[in-house]
């Protein structure tokens, strides 16, 4: 597991605030933007992932007769 899949989204959200902020600034070097863009583009992907992992267990609640919840079933994959 990478260090960026360890981080839990609300972790991985600032550190990609963090980053969109110092390449705004433009001082920067050229190699230093590369290397913060790709670790940008590395904490997208994981932010992205742990939203649709999310989205797939508040899916998988299941509901009462009554609306309530029942409880939940097993997201596939998880």
């Amino acid at each position: 597991m990478s260090e960026i899949e360890k981080l839990s989204f609300e972790e991985a959200m600032r550190e990609l605030e963090a980053t969109v902020g110092k390449l705004e600034t433009g001082e920067a070097t050229l190699e230093e933007s590369i290397a913060l863009y790709e670790r940008g583009a590395a904490l997208r992907k994981h932010c992205e992932a742990r939203l649709r992992e999310a989205e797939e267990r508040v899916e998988k609640i299941t509901l009462a007769a009554n609306g309530d919840p029942a409880g939940t079933e097993p997201a596939e994959g998880l």
